[in-house]
Order: C-alpha cells, then structure tokens, then sequence
C-alpha cells in the first residue's frame, strides 16, 4: 500500500516538474536560410488589352438601321459596308431631284432645237443644200481638169464656179436661220436652270449615301453596338474597327514600384479565361502621371504584345508580369519572411536561440523571392511565419 502511494506521488511529482519545464520551453519556430542564385526580377500586376490601332464607325444620318451587313470577329477592308440606315425622306427627295433635272434638261433641249416644224424643214433644207454642192463641187473641180487639157472652156467654168458659190450662200442663210430661231441669252438661262438641277441632285445623292456606314479603316470589328430595326442618332456608335494581331495592354504598376520599370523590358500576359496560354511583348512607354484606380496609386505602363491568333479579346482584364531584371549570384528570402512597419523593412533573424530585428534594404523580386541587398548574408537563418506572434529578444527552439 505504502509503495503503491509513493509511486503515485512519486508520478504526480514528475507531471508537475514536467509541465514547468514545457511552459518554460521555448517556442518550435521555423527558419530558413538567405541563399545565392540568379534572380528573375519580375513585377506581377494587372492590366487591360486594348487595340492599338482602331477607329469607331458612327451614324452620320438620323434613321433606323435596316440592314447589319457584319458579325462580330469579321475581317474587312476599309470602306467596307457595316450596316444601312434607312431614311424614307432620301427616296422622295431624290425622284424630285431627278424630275426637276429631266425638266430642264428637255427645256433646254426645245430652246437648242427651236419649234420642232420650223427645225425639221430647216434641217432638211441643210441636207438637200449640202448634197448640191457637193455634186456641183464635183462638176466644177472635173472642168477645172478640162479646161487645163482645153476641152473646156473659161465661160463653163465660171458659170459651174456661180452655182457653188450660190449653194454656199444658201447653206449659210439655213444655217443662220436655225440659229436665229431661240435667243443665245434663253440658252444661258435654260442651261444654268439644268445645273442647279443637277447640283440639287448630286446633294441628295450624298446626303442619301451617308446613310450607309463604312469601315474607317482595315481590321476586325471586335464591337458591334446596333442590330436590325434600332433607331440611330447623328453621331451613334455602330461599331469599332481595329487590328488585333498586335494588342497593347495598360499595365497598371503601383507607384512605390514604378521605378523599376524600363521601355523595353519583357512582359508577359495571361487571361483567365484561356489558362495555360501566354502572350508576350515589352514595355513601350512609361506613364506620365499616377492615377487612382480603387485604393491604389497607379501609373499606366503601356506595353505592345503580339496576338497572332488574335485568340485576347480588346476590354479584357488581363495578368501582367514584367521582367525587370535578371540578378546574378543575388541574396534572396521567401517573400513572407519580409516585413515592413513605420521604421522599414526588416526581418526576423536567428542569433543564438534568441530572434532579434535586422533592417533590411530589398532590391528585385518575383512572385516568391526577394533580393536582400543590404542587411542579410549568405546562409542567415530568417524566422518564417507562424502562428505564434515573436518579437526580437525572444527565445526559440529553431527548426531549420
């Protein structure tokens, strides 16, 4: 009985001492090592795709679309029709126009000929004058010849020479007659009545026209804004015209990170709703200004991307990474071994078995390394995140 109590004294006792000395034990914290290796410095960030090259075809006329002639991801050649806007008032302006160009026209027509009895009997007049004298003409030019071989004489020359002569006076009688039967000024006005005519015509033809809407340029329509029966205003979108097989892309890079950003660095962009498919490119140009965009600051990098398969679609959101710069023999730590407050970036490293803070200066990064340029050498433990809150001076069982 005595044994039996002191054993369980004797194991009460151990349970006590043991559970002082695990309250006292310091924490298991995980570390790892700050490594050499050549660094990809990469910036990941968001953007938008956007053609570089595009134009938007608007409704010139008021009316109600009748025909859409496209689809949307249809190649066209510029001036390639889109869709037709129809306008009832352009048909009845048009048959006006070209009634009233048929009337002076045909007035104009009856003053150039005169009254048609007058013109006829003149006309005929001319033809039968002309055919005279060109027979006389005959038979005077065969006695000019005879009279050179002497078969003909002066007298008979001179009296055939007569009739010519008078045949061309008639001639030009008829031919003064048929002028003289509508005034040179009556013409005139006749003539510039057909012109206006004519010029009201050519202004309903192009007015009539405009309701036809034409690609602006060469590309694919990658926006189609109308259907059929819509009714448009002057100046509606109908649709946007632009070449994809090339795409720029706004990426947007927080302020604090837009100095390691360079025209002509490597970029590379991934859309969501392709996995797996990649689009690369460079940096064009720099942003000139930092906007808002939600809770950031941002500047607009504007970077070009090939799109052969025009496979990324204008107005998507995209994934972005720019390779800033590729670091030799670089000191890196994981990423969530950095930590930043009012004083700085600093880390958590071992010295002992006790953490103690040293501040940091970071210089590239990927998605999961940071380049440590002042502060850390090779081989330095860095406390990794856990669930247990330390601060520098506290005592840890490391596991490396």
């Amino acid at each position: 009985m005595k044994k039996l109590l002191f054993l369980l004294l004797a194991l009460l006792a151990g349970a006590i001492v043991w559970g002082v000395m695990r309250r006292n034990a310091p924490p298991s914290v995980k570390f790892v090592h700050a490594k050499r290796q050549t660094l990809i410095g990469t910036l990941p960030t968001n953007g938008k795709a956007e053609p570089i090259e595009w134009e938007v075809a608007r409704a010139v006329a008021p009316g109600l679309v009748s025909r859409v002639l496209v689809q949307e991801g249809q190649t066209l050649a510029a001036g390639a029709v889109l869709a037709e806007i129809a306008d009832p008032t352009f048909s009845t302006d048009i048959q006006a126009a070209e009634a009233h160009v048929a009337e002076a026209r045909a007035n104009l027509s009856a003053l150039e000929t005169g009254r048609p009895s007058d013109a006829i009997e003149i006309a005929n007049s001319l033809a039968r004058a002309r055919l005279d004298l060109d027979r006389e003409q005959k038979e005077l030019d065969a006695r000019k010849r005879l009279q050179q071989k002497q078969a003909a004489t002066a007298m008979e020359v001179e009296e055939q020479a007569g009739k010519v002569a008078r045949l061309q006076t008639e001639i030009a009688g008829l031919e003064k007659r048929r002028g003289a039967l509508v005034s040179a000024t009556d013409v005139d006005a006749a003539r510039a009545r057909l012109q206006v005519a004519e010029a009201d015509l050519e202004l309903v033809r192009k007015r009539s026209a405009q309701t036809v809407v034409r690609a602006p340029i060469t590309g694919e329509v990658y926006s189609l804004a109308i259907r059929a029966g819509a009714y448009l205003n002057a100046g509606d979108e109908v649709a946007s015209v632009g070449r994809l097989d090339r795409l720029r892309v706004r990426v947007y890079v927080d302020e604090p990170l837009l100095g390691r950003v360079a025209v002509g660095q490597p970029v590379s962009i991934k859309w969501e709703a392709l996995p797996g498919k990649e689009w690369q490119g460079h940096v064009d140009r720099k942003p000139a200004a930092i906007q808002a965009l939600g809770s950031r600051q941002v500047g607009e990098v504007l970077c070009t991307i090939e799109n052969p398969g025009r496979d990324l679609i204008p107005g998507t959101d995209v994934d972005a990474e720019i390779r800033t710069a590729v670091v030799d023999n670089a000191i890196v730590i994981p990423k969530e071994t950095l930590h930043r407050d009012t004083g700085g970036d600093y880390v958590l490293m071992l010295s002992g078995d006790r953490v103690q803070r040293r501040a940091v200066k970071t210089g590239n990064s990927t998605v999961t390394l940071v380049q440590i340029v002042e502060g850390l050498s090779e081989g330095d433990a860095i406390a990794l995140p856990s669930d247990i809150a330390l601060k520098p001076g506290d005592r840890v069982a490391p596991v490396l």
